[in-house]
């Protein structure tokens, strides 16, 4: 059971990511896009963070993220964006799909840890 989904069509990505997070304590599950992503998540009750690249082939981030809270009425889990995306309405669409933070890469785990650990808890 993983606490930690990281959705990223970049191989590179989704091991420097899972890699940092799993280093720092944290059980993590992969997918390739959006689709994959909804398929773990709805496989996997224990998933309290999806951390989701944006442009991703077959199914984006936001979609994927509105999909979490609509199809799958799921509001419990936390949902963080990392992207190289840094537009205004991209970001207002993430917010309205439930989006809790929007981290522009390249990824600084770093910087990001304390969030994360506050929202997995």
């Amino acid at each position: 059971m993983a606490q930690i989904l990281v959705v990223d069509d970049s191989a590179a990505v989704r091991n420097e990511v899972g890699g940092f997070l799993k280093d720092n304590g944290f059980s993590v599950e992969t997918a390739i896009d959006g689709k994959d992503g909804l398929d773990k998540l709805k496989a996997d009750s224990a998933i309290k963070l999806v951390l989701t690249d944006v442009n991703m082939p077959n199914m984006d981030g936001l979609t994927m993220s509105e999909k979490i809270r609509g199809e799958l009425g799921n509001t419990k889990v936390h949902i963080l964006v990392l992207t190289t995306e840094n537009d205004p309405t991209m970001k207002q669409r993430g917010k309205a799909a439930g989006v809790k933070g929007w981290i522009v890469k390249p990824f600084n785990g770093a910087a990001a840890l304390g969030a994360i650990k506050t929202l997995v808890g």
